[in-house]
């Protein structure tokens, strides 16, 4: 017999994020299996049976549930997948795991899939997408050659800097976004890739949040020199307040998470002086928490909405 329908979180233990969705999933009493993968194969258990459908259990502890019982996954935060202590064979015996692991989960019904995740994140992606639906882009070089990062400083007058990942260096210290000086565009960019873009004249940003084609949009003015060149590096001068897409940029946004088979994602804009609304970047698995905290958009109740529906095919 089927048991309830059940939404599934995968993500590590310290994530403030998805305890929001949770507590509103528990307050509808709509049963939720949290786990991070990384428990798997030391902690957690699998085992799963194909007889024309999938069936089988997830084991954490006393905690456990049927995958066909899942109603709507989420990736949120998950921590790797390692090889128990002392096993032999470590890298394939990792390998398996994953494949194994990944493999079960790939057949239920998702927010985003941990796939499409992956693909959307990438950046020339992101940009190549936004051109393609008609949002308005900007130029940008990814490069690890001193001489074309040169060449298209020069061309583009104004450029800064942006980290392609997350920007967090190995001790903690974070990168931001920020305008760069052409002196220091030198041979030693060829260590790694660098994406740069034209710098774009700015009145202030957004952070788009979208679930199933819901737009929560939130202005950011930045009231400090280093808050306007990224928001995120100096919180503390930073304004929110709710605000709303025009009709024409917010049909381009549900055409590009299409594009992307994504139910969700946080897409970031600059509005120019002119109210020209420029895409800079979307993350498949953006935060969003700080922002319905600020603003008071239910974008938390919206998640939960999205997770207690089910698959969106």
């Amino acid at each position: 017999m089927s048991g309830p329908r059940t939404v599934a979180v995968f993500t590590g233990e310290c994530d403030v994020t998805a305890d929001v969705v949770i507590i509103e999933l528990g307050r509808r009493g709509v049963p939720v299996f949290r786990v991070d993968p990384a428990a798997f194969p030391a902690e957690m258990t699998m085992s799963a049976r194909f007889d024309g459908t999938w069936s089988g259990r997830l084991r954490a502890g006393r905690r456990s549930v049927d995958v066909a019982d899942v109603v709507c996954a989420w990736w949120r935060r998950p921590n790797p997948i390692a090889a128990p202590t002392g096993a032999t064979e470590a890298e394939w015996t990792r390998s398996e795991a994953v494949a194994g692991f990944r493999g079960v989960l790939a057949v239920l019904p998702w927010l985003n899939h941990p796939d499409g995740i992956r693909a959307a994140e990438h950046k020339p992606w992101q940009l190549a997408t936004a051109a393609r639906v008609g949002l308005k882009t900007v130029p940008t070089l990814i490069t690890n050659d001193g001489a074309e990062a040169r060449a298209f400083a020069a061309a583009q007058n104004r450029i800064v800097y942006k980290p392609l990942t997350s920007g967090v260096l190995d001790d903690g210290r974070v990168v931001y976004a920020r305008p760069v000086d052409p002196e220091v565009l030198d041979e030693s960019i060829a260590v790694t890739a660098h994406l740069f873009q034209r710098q774009v004249p700015k009145s202030h940003e957004l952070r788009v949040t979208v679930v199933d084609g819901r737009m929560f949009t939130a202005r950011i003015d930045g009231l400090s020199e280093l808050a306007r060149q990224d928001w995120r590096a100096d919180h503390s001068n930073v304004r929110y307040r709710a605000d709303r897409l025009p009709d024409d940029v917010a049909e381009r946004v549900r055409r590009f998470l299409a594009l992307g088979r994504l139910r969700f994602a946080a897409l970031d804009f600059v509005v120019t002086p002119g109210g020209e609304h420029v895409f800079l970047e979307a993350n498949p698995n953006g935060q969003w928490a700080w922002i319905e905290q600020e603003t008071g958009l239910p974008i938390a109740a919206a998640i939960a909405d999205a997770l207690e529906s089910g698959r969106h095919d």
